[in-house]
């Protein structure tokens, strides 16, 4: 990067994009900085860190909304929202990430009565490419409303965001264990069907020993009693960061490590189980326990998408696949669900879906880099196949074929770019890759 700036109010913000104007230069957006796929970085471009604009602007009550700068954390939100006994709608289960980054991908969390964030936003401001601020909402401006939220911040700098809130709520964690062929009629019928289940989520092991066959669920239901959400509402903090951080590290070293890693993990939700846990702290998983630091590997994430009543006999295709693949050390599947929503030009979820992140540990030589690719490039066909896509945050392996297959509207969404943004402005490296 040429420089790195950034500024906390936005006269500031508005003078970086004209001296860029008049300097030629370049800009790339950046947050938190957890997109892999250079989403925000551009050589010799100036790198906007919006870490800085992070006020809490207005909180409403009644309307049950929040207006925040972008650089604001969902940390930050919760720590604000909590006393009014309100929560977060949608966010990210992690809860160190950017109001501003988060609209750029558009995430999606454990809800499971509210999904793609973008259903939560009333509207923002944008200070687009010519230096001008602009009002964005479904009424104003409404075709970059839905350009820029999924846009991954090519069409301009998000300012301040109005969100909508929901009460918090207090929940009781229900686990159990099942069969992969299960668990789309599991979910259907006890979880989908069910007004009182807030929030789900599945994990399906990659132990040798029940590989893509064993899977758990955690379970979120609401609790009638609550006068009980006191109790339980302060905002936890990560404390036990070792033990998780151990059997983790064991899973990247062999299989023994990973059916040890699958073991405890079981043994942890079996713990859990019929514990109570506010909706706020949900919404905050752990995190510090993943950092990694190696000096020739490192850990890159995939998501895919499927529709629910394809996910068997996609895992099948998937195993089979993967079976072959000794040297593909996959770490962990999540899988969350996803209710269709196409607002966004670049929507992943076509359809109801399950979601299925993916840690995998990989090397960092060419020939590593080159490896990995081909296998993931081998699932996103997969994925396809069953009609499904996959999540754009990511280090660039998909081919551009396959990008316009999981985004029909690609070519629509880079013709928007080039008009708001004629002169490109604002760039990065997903956007090199893929535009052309």
């Amino acid at each position: 990067m040429k420089a790195v700036k950034s500024g906390d109010d936005e006269n500031k913000l508005k003078q970086i994009v004209l001296d860029a104007n008049i300097d030629h230069d370049p800009i790339s957006i950046a947050g938190m900085q957890h997109s892999q796929g250079g989403q925000t970085l551009y050589p010799n471009g100036i790198l906007l860190d919006m870490k800085q604009y992070n006020k809490i602007l207005k909180l409403d009550e009644n309307k049950k909304q929040i207006t925040v700068q972008s650089g604001t954390t969902w940390a930050d939100i919760q720590k604000f929202i909590n006393p009014y006994g309100l929560a977060l709608k949608v966010s990210q289960s992690q809860s160190i990430f950017t109001v501003g980054g988060s609209l750029s991908v558009n995430v999606h969390g454990r809800d499971i009565r509210h999904h793609a964030l973008i259903e939560t936003v009333e509207s923002f401001r944008l200070l687009n490419a010519q230096g001008d601020i602009m009002t964005v909402s479904r009424d104003a401006n409404s075709e970059l409303f839905h350009a820029v939220i999924g846009g991954y911040g090519l069409f301009g700098v998000i300012l301040d965001v109005t969100l909508h809130l929901t009460d918090d709520e207090l929940y009781q964690i229900q686990t159990k264990s099942l069969a992969y062929d299960d668990y789309s009629s599991y979910f259907n019928r006890e979880i989908l069907q069910n007004d009182a289940v807030k929030m789900h989520l599945a994990r399906i092991s990659v132990a040798p020993d029940s590989y893509l066959k064993e899977m758990y669920v955690t379970d979120y239901y609401e609790t009638d009693d609550r006068s009980q959400l006191e109790k339980f509402s302060s905002l936890k903090r990560e404390t036990i960061i070792a033990i998780p951080k151990f059997f983790l590290g064991l899973a990247r070293l062999n299989n023994w490590g990973k059916n040890m890693f699958w073991t405890t993990q079981n043994v942890y939700n079996e713990n859990i189980n019929g514990s109570y846990i506010s909706r706020n702290n949900a919404m905050r998983s752990d995190s510090i326990f993943m950092e990694y630091d190696s000096f020739n590997k490192t850990e890159v994430l995939q998501e895919y998408f499927v529709p629910v009543e394809q996910f068997t006999a996609y895992i099948d295709d998937l195993r089979e696949t993967l079976k072959n693949e000794k040297d593909f050390n996959l770490l962990n599947i999540t899988v969350r669900y996803v209710e269709k929503n196409e607002e966004t030009v670049m929507s992943y979820a076509k359809d109801d879906m399950f979601a299925l992140v993916m840690l995998i540990n990989q090397g960092t030589s060419k020939d590593r880099i080159k490896e990995t690719e081909q296998v993931i490039r081998n699932m996103i066909d997969i994925t396809l196949d069953h009609e499904g896509s996959y999540y754009l945050p990511y280090y660039h392996y998909p081919t551009r074929e396959q990008l316009e297959k999981a985004y029909p509207r690609t070519d629509e969404f880079f013709a928007l770019k080039k008009a708001y943004d004629p002169k490109g402005r604002f760039l990065n490296l997903f956007y090199e890759e893929y535009h052309k």
